[in-house]
C-alpha cells in the first residue's frame, strides 16, 4: 500500500518557535539515542504527572509517545520498480492445520517482492482460524514491510517488499514469518514459520 504524499496542513508557522522545535529534534535523537530505538511506552502516570506540571492534555502526550514507539513505521518506504526476473522458491511448511508457502520471489532493479501463501480447510464456523498479522524477518541488512494481502475462503496471501534486494542466489537464505495479534510487531502469537532454501 502505498502512502499518501504528506501535505502541509498550513503554510502559517511562528518563527520565534525554530530554535525551540529544533531543540525538540535534538531530544528525539538523544532519546532514541538512549534507548537504543527500543523507548517502550511511559507508566500512564507518569503521563498524568507531566501532563498537570506542563499543562499539556494526557491525549496529546499518549498519542506521542505512541507515534514515538512506533518510529519504524515512518521510515522512507523503497517501491519496487522495473522488474527483472522470478525466482523460483517452491517451498512449504504444515503447521497447525495450515499450509504455508512460498512459491518465488520477484526481482526488480531496488527491491524484492516475497509472496506468503496461507492455506487450510474452512470449516463451518469459521473463514480463517485467527485474525492476525504477519511479519517477515531476513536479519538486521534488510528491510520487509507487508504490503498488504487477500483472499477467500481456504486461502489469503500477503505480499512482502524486501529492500535492498534480495541476491539472485538465495540458497542457504531462511525466510522467517512470525505471526503478531497487532500491525506493529507486538503481541507475537509465538507462531513462526522458517523455509530454508537450500
Amino acid at each position: 500500500m502505498k502512502r499518501i504524499p504528506f501535505e502541509k496542513p498550513t503554510e502559517h508557522y511562528d518563527e520565534r518557535l525554530y530554535p525551540i522545535d529544533e531543540q525538540l529534534c535534538s531530544l528525539l535523537k538523544q532519546r532514541k539515542d538512549t534507548s537504543n530505538n527500543n523507548p517502550g511506552f511511559p507508566p500512564l502516570e507518569h503521563i498524568s504527572k507531566w501532563a498537570e506540571k506542563y499543562e499539556l492534555y494526557e491525549n496529546l502526550l499518549r498519542t506521542i509517545f505512541g507515534v514515538l514507539r512506533d518510529e519504524d513505521d515512518f521510515r522512507p518506504r523503497v517501491e519496487p520498480t522495473n522488474f527483472q526476473k522470478y525466482i523460483p522458491v517452491l517451498k512449504s511448511v504444515e503447521k497447525e492445520q495450515c499450509l504455508y508457502t512460498v512459491t518465488c520471489i520477484r526481482q526488480y532493479t531496488n527491491a524484492s517482492v516475497v509472496n506468503f501463501i496461507i492455506e487450510w480447510e474452512p470449516g463451518e464456523e469459521e473463514q480463517f482460524p485467527r485474525h492476525s498479522y504477519w511479519h517477515l524477518w531476513l536479519g538486521e541488512e534488510y528491510d520487509c514491510r507487508q504490503t498488504g494481502g487477500g483472499g477467500s475462503e481456504g486461502h489469503i496471501s500477503y505480499n512482502f517488499i524486501v529492500s535492498p534486494p534480495l541476491p539472485d542466489d538465495i540458497s542457504g537464505l531462511d525466510l522467517i514469518f512470525r505471526e503478531t495479534l497487532t500491525p506493529f510487531k507486538r503481541k507475537s502469537t509465538g507462531l513462526e514459520i522458517v523455509m530454508h532454501i537450500e
